[in-house]
């Protein structure tokens, strides 16, 4: 399906996907903005009916969704991997999941109400504001998070980043008291496990106090493994996550009804904490449940 010219003055809202970039393209992509995929190809007479709506629509909505545009006669990997059994297929992102699809062309006012259904809504651009302003202006943060709360008091993103902001700003307490009413509901997606980790990182680090107080006190008293975990405590609480892992993964086989279970624990924070590709956490998780 060819490119108009109008198209390539918009390259942010139509996108030729390629396989290299189609994990930057869409998945990350869609933790900033709804993406919209159309799986298609040239000899779909259907195809080339859809296709031209849909890009309409994006140039419509102004950068309000990206569209992008897979040929599944280049990128038919990837479709068997969306589950496309026949096109064409289009599918929502939002926060790099699958939110909704459909298949076959659809009359353009159906597609327009299946749009507003995938765009965000007032309180989740709140939350989205309040994302960037996370690590510079934590306060700020607070702020919109509480007022997107005020819209959509359920809303799991908006609690997820309060928790967080609190957390920046050392007001603990109140992270703690976000946690337990997200716990409430029997689970914790993995944004909040990490602010969960955080938390208990913070404690520790209170617990641990000063790090070179605590290798000193460690390396002159090696079999003092309470001392050990007080090391690993502070490593973790300093950002040295490889050492701390080691050290409390010593402590697990050395003792692992004692001191061993709350290493353990620690780990599991660092787990958390750590992005789930770090090759430590692929490592240490490994390493822990062979000494299990």
């Amino acid at each position: 399906m060819n490119t108009s010219q109008s198209d390539k003055d918009t390259p942010r809202v139509i996108i030729e996907a390629t396989r290299e970039g189609f994990e930057q393209e869409v998945i990350e992509r869609s933790k900033s903005v709804p993406v919209v995929v159309d799986f298609w190809a040239e000899w779909c007479g259907p195809c080339r009916m859809l296709g031209p709506v849909l890009e309409k629509l994006a140039r419509e909505y102004d950068g309000r969704f990206v569209l992008v545009k897979a040929d599944t006669e280049q990128l038919g990997d990837v479709a068997s991997a969306f589950g496309v059994q026949g096109i064409p297929a289009v599918f929502g992102l939002r926060d790099a999941r699958i939110v909704d699809s459909f298949v076959g062309v659809q009359p353009e006012a159906m597609i327009r109400q299946w749009l507003d259904r995938l765009m965000p809504s007032p309180a989740e651009v709140l939350c989205g504001e309040a994302a960037a302003l996370e690590d510079a202006d934590p306060a700020a943060a607070e702020a919109r998070y509480r007022e997107a709360l005020g819209l959509d008091a359920k809303l799991p993103k908006a609690r997820i980043g309060l928790a967080g902001a609190l957390e920046r700003q050392g007001k603990l307490d109140e992270a703690r008291a976000e946690v337990a009413a997200l716990e409430r509901r029997g689970f914790l997606e993995p944004e909040a496990e990490a602010v969960k980790a955080r938390l208990a990182l913070d404690l520790a680090a209170a617990d641990a106090g000063d790090l070179a107080a605590a290798r000193a006190e460690a390396e002159s008293h090696p079999d003092d493994l309470p001392a050990r975990y007080r090391l690993a405590e502070a490593l973790a609480a300093a950002g040295q996550h490889e050492e701390a892992l080691a050290t409390c993964l010593d402590l697990v086989e050395r003792d692992r009804r004692g001191v061993g279970e709350q290493a353990r624990q620690t780990m599991l924070a660092l787990f958390n904490l750590l992005p789930p590709d770090d090759p430590l956490v692929a490592d240490y998780r490994r390493k822990l449940s062979f000494v299990l």
